[in-house]
């Protein structure tokens, strides 16, 4: 009862002193109108109304300058994965993003790196969500193919095997595909499995050879030359200009 009292009375200050001052936190219909907009793939809103952390509006949750920034990315973060998850993105895909970009946060050594994390972040699930709603026209058959997939990046993948999963024949498949997504199934295959491996090139300590034998490829000069022509940079020249960028690992302190 004591505790509960004291945080009553720190209240009352609190609100007493920030209507002294004029400080109101941001109006709860703005907040709402920020996160639909990343659930909606809205870039246009998103530019418009986006804040600075470091705005008044949203809140002072620590004294100091960093943390203060760093708790309200988290919140941000954890926020945008529960109204992208109720737009429609698959929950595991939004909790581990959301895992990564709080790994990064907890990383980050200044103001400027989280204000560069926090709009990576918001437009990363932005253009989720966006390509997301564009996709929501393909087909059931062609919605498995690509589950299908996704779920199986690391293996082999054959036409037979995602046709049956899909439950058509491998012909229909491929005109079906084509005409829904523009592209052929082995060009979508090589594309996300190069994406899935440049995620990892920015994140983890992964070798060529390493993503080229989980990934399936017949060799580290396929996987290269595959990844080369998506990604315009070879495996060690992505892993140079993201994975510093992105992720930087505790350095130890000297006394």
């Amino acid at each position: 009862m004591k505790k509960q009292s004291k945080t009553e009375r720190a209240l009352s200050h609190k609100v007493f002193l920030q209507r002294e001052y004029g400080r109101r936190h941001l109006a709860y219909e703005k907040e709402l109108e920020f996160y639909d907009a990343v659930k909606d793939g809205n870039f246009k809103t998103l530019n418009k109304i986006m804040l600075p952390l470091k705005d008044r509006q949203l809140g002072i949750l620590s004294k100091d300058s960093l943390r203060n920034a760093k708790y309200h990315l988290v919140i941000t973060v954890a926020l945008i994965t529960r109204f992208c998850i109720e737009g429609g993105l698959e929950s595991e895909t939004a909790y581990t993003l959301s895992d990564l970009y709080i790994q990064q946060i907890d990383t980050c050594r200044s103001e400027e790196e989280i204000d560069i994390l926090h709009r990576e972040l918001v437009f990363d699930f932005a253009d989720r969500m966006k390509k997301l709603k564009s996709s929501r026209g393909i087909s059931r058959a062609v919605k498995k193919a690509c589950d299908y997939i996704y779920d199986n990046l690391h293996r082999r993948l054959t036409l037979d095997k995602i046709a049956k999963a899909a439950g058509i024949h491998k012909n229909y498949l491929c005109s079906l595909f084509k005409k829904e997504t523009g592209s052929t199934v082995q060009e979508y295959i090589r594309r996300k499995k190069i994406e899935a491996a440049a995620n990892m090139l920015s994140y983890a300590d992964y070798s060529p050879q390493e993503l080229s034998d989980y990934f399936s490829f017949s060799s580290q000069s396929h996987f290269t030359n595959t990844f080369k022509s998506i990604m315009k940079l070879t495996p060690s020249e992505y892993r140079r200009t993201h994975y510093r960028a992105h992720w930087q690992p505790e350095k130890s302190e000297k006394y």
